[in-house]
């Protein structure tokens, strides 16, 4: 499939790349972002990951090569017939187009684009975990992994209800995914109690049974887990508390803090302690007492110290993001400790993990002096 081109109509200037994306071709509203996020998309020939990107009459939307699948060629908004709006099929969007290899050949075979339903995807139990991917503790109960950066920690309801049962077959795997082959019962999937994103390293844990979920899910709702973060920002960062209301949109189409206070939203609380200060970027660990989404992204970009690497979470409302001369390829953020009381046992586990290779290396630059890029 060759690039998707696109491009902008005058009635559509201010409009964001992802409502464009979704608007012309036919995408939900996650799949268009995540096209962005997941940099498949370039604008005015830059390759752009910020799916609140507005957009200019005349500039070209290009989507990489068999990132997203079109039905078929049509003028934006018209029919094949002339005049109406079209109501073809959604089309599917990058995680549709074959299984992710995650460790060597997979016994299974990749379904293409266009083929009947008659190739399947490797079963779980034949799909090895990635060789990053270490297993800190495991029992009937519950199982404790270290999750490379790169890897989806488990798949949305929403986001699975998209696609179909058809469908799903071919996403990408997750974790949540791999593990019942790995712990040699394919037929018993885990049961996902917290999430990190798919950028961010570190520590996962997973229940076994309906019981040891409900106890988990229990203590990350009461905020009793001890879940430590370390992250390595941009600029001189200030040690404390960060309390704010998070809303879906803050006013520019990202997550982020409301300054309304009618607004409904939730919560937010991070406790952030300056481990090294270098010139320009700073070691930081953050506690957190609550867990939303993006929550250490969120909490340090609006303080004017975002991660390195980030590309949504640095930059004011409806601002332009901040230097980056770190040279990071993701948000540097790892989830160095995670602390639970077991379900059964009620005796506490902890685990903490040192940052990959790529953290690790960086904050290796910073403390030698040597320019980060």
């Amino acid at each position: 499939m060759p690039p998707v081109v696109i491009e902008v109509g005058r009635r559509e200037s201010g409009q964001t790349v992802a409502a464009i994306l979704k608007t012309r071709l036919g995408l939900s509203w996650s799949q268009a972002k995540r096209l962005v996020e997941r940099h498949h998309v370039r604008y005015a020939g830059q390759v752009i990951g910020d799916p609140a990107h507005r957009v200019k009459p005349g500039k070209r939307i290009s989507v990489a090569a068999g990132a997203v699948e079109q039905k078929r060629e049509e003028e934006p908004g018209k029919s094949e017939g002339g005049g109406k709006k079209a109501e073809g099929g959604r089309r599917k969007a990058e995680g549709d187009a074959k299984p992710e290899r995650t460790g060597g050949k997979s016994p299974g075979k990749t379904a293409k684009r266009g083929d009947e339903d008659t190739r399947t995807a490797a079963p779980p139990s034949a799909v090895p975990l990635p060789p990053s991917v270490e297993i800190l503790y495991a029992d009937d109960a519950v199982v404790a992994v270290d999750k490379p950066a790169g890897l989806t920690t488990m798949r949305h309801a929403g986001e699975a209800a998209e696609f179909g049962a058809r469908g799903r077959r071919f996403l990408p795997r997750t974790l949540a995914d791999l593990l019942p082959g790995h712990l040699g019962e394919p037929g018993r999937p885990v049961i996902a109690v917290h999430r990190i994103d798919r950028d961010t390293s570190g520590v996962v844990v997973f229940a076994r049974t309906p019981v040891a979920a409900k106890s988990l899910t229990g203590q990350f709702r009461r905020h009793t887990a001890d879940r430590r973060y370390l992250a390595l920002v941009r600029g001189t960062p200030s040690a404390g508390r960060i309390e704010s209301v998070f809303v879906p949109d803050r006013g520019d189409g990202r997550r982020g803090s409301t300054t309304d206070p009618a607004a409904a939203g939730k919560r937010a609380v991070t406790h952030v302690r300056v481990l090294e200060q270098f010139p320009g970027f700073a070691l930081v660990e953050c506690r957190l007492e609550t867990g939303r989404t993006h929550q250490v992204r969120i909490h340090l970009g609006e303080a004017g110290t975002p991660l390195c690497g980030e590309r949504v979470y640095d930059r004011p409302v409806n601002g332009r993001p901040l230097p980056d001369g770190s040279g990071a390829a993701r948000p540097m953020l790892h989830a160095a400790r995670l602390g639970v009381d077991h379900p059964a046992t009620g005796d506490l586990l902890t685990w903490e993990v040192p940052p990959p290779a790529d953290f690790a290396g960086l904050l290796e630059r910073l403390r030698k002096g040597e320019p980060p890029a």
